[in-house]
């Protein structure tokens, strides 16, 4: 598969301080990053000729996917056309029928004893419901997080001073580190997604999913989550799909695009080669789609 280049950011993220998003000054743009240097390093999850199959009822035919350290990559297809499905084969929860997967090292296909778990700590997820704990405070949904590297000590309920030290860094960084002892129910919509992406980076992962990260927020809220996300995948170097349903959003925050239609691949570019007119057949039969394996 081509390995389009990393186009420039448009934007840097805004900081939201209460119910809404603060508006942040422009900033300059950012140096592109070339090709040959996005060539330099493997990618961190490949698929190919992936096919998903439920029963008789076959989800995913034929799926090739690259992600690249640094880039985040827009997976878009109406409702039915296999994009959740997509994401929780990475991650071992969907069945994989044919093809290979590889994931952060692991062999998704035939993985080894124990080795499910490792996986999916090397996997940081943000979903569009968030997944918080609304009772507990923001700071204690972040660590959990670390659950998986927290060892004896979770046993008794705590965490180490490393950890706690690590989530507050967190949440400054993704802009909410005054709302540390506010329980998560008291926050707005992108506050808790924010919460969320913090969490994820929590683990320390290799990779971050984000499932329609954004579906529940008013657009400038989902632009301010999708520059945040952007901007993760940009300094850190950890690759993020994400699965959106918004034509402009995937034009905006993407430096790739992956189209699928009714479990096939119809779309596969850079996404400063793609338009709104190139990706609407992706939805031509959306009316029709069929939500039970999305």
């Amino acid at each position: 598969m081509t390995k389009p280049p990393v186009v420039e950011r448009r934007a840097q993220r805004g900081v939201e301080t209460g119910a809404d998003a603060a508006a942040s000054a422009p900033a300059a743009p950012e140096p592109r990053t070339s090709t040959a240097e996005l060539r330099q390093a493997l990618p961190l999850v490949t698929v190919r000729d992936l096919r998903v199959a439920y029963d008789t009822t076959t989800v995913l035919d034929g799926v090739d996917l690259d992600l690249f350290p640094g880039e985040m990559v827009a997976l878009l297809g109406a409702s039915g056309s296999g994009k959740s499905t997509l994401m929780r084969s990475l991650t071992g929860f969907a069945p994989i029928s044919a093809g290979s997967v590889r994931v952060a090292g692991h062999d998704v296909t035939n993985l080894a004893r124990g080795e499910l778990r490792t996986l999916r700590s090397d996997v940081g997820q943000v979903f569009q419901q968030f997944n918080l704990i609304p009772r507990l405070s923001v700071l204690t949904n972040v660590l959990t997080g670390a659950l998986h590297d927290a060892g004896p000590i979770n046993l008794v309920g705590g965490f180490s001073s490393a950890h706690r030290r690590r989530a507050l860094e967190l949440l400054d960084r993704v802009g909410i580190a005054h709302k540390a002892t506010a329980p998560a129910r008291s926050l707005s919509g992108g506050q808790q997604q924010r919460v969320a992406i913090a969490r994820a980076l929590m683990q320390q992962p290799k990779v971050i999913l984000a499932d329609e990260p954004v579906a529940s927020l008013d657009p400038k809220l989902a632009d301010s989550v999708l520059e945040l996300l952007r901007e993760i995948a940009t300094e850190d170097g950890i690759p993020v799909l994400v699965s959106l349903h918004v034509l402009p959003l995937a034009l905006a925050h993407s430096d790739r695009i992956i189209g699928l239609r009714q479990g096939r691949m119809l779309v596969a570019g850079a996404t400063s080669q793609l338009d709104a007119a190139a990706l609407a057949p992706l939805y031509d039969d959306e009316e029709h789609g069929d939500d039970a394996h999305e």
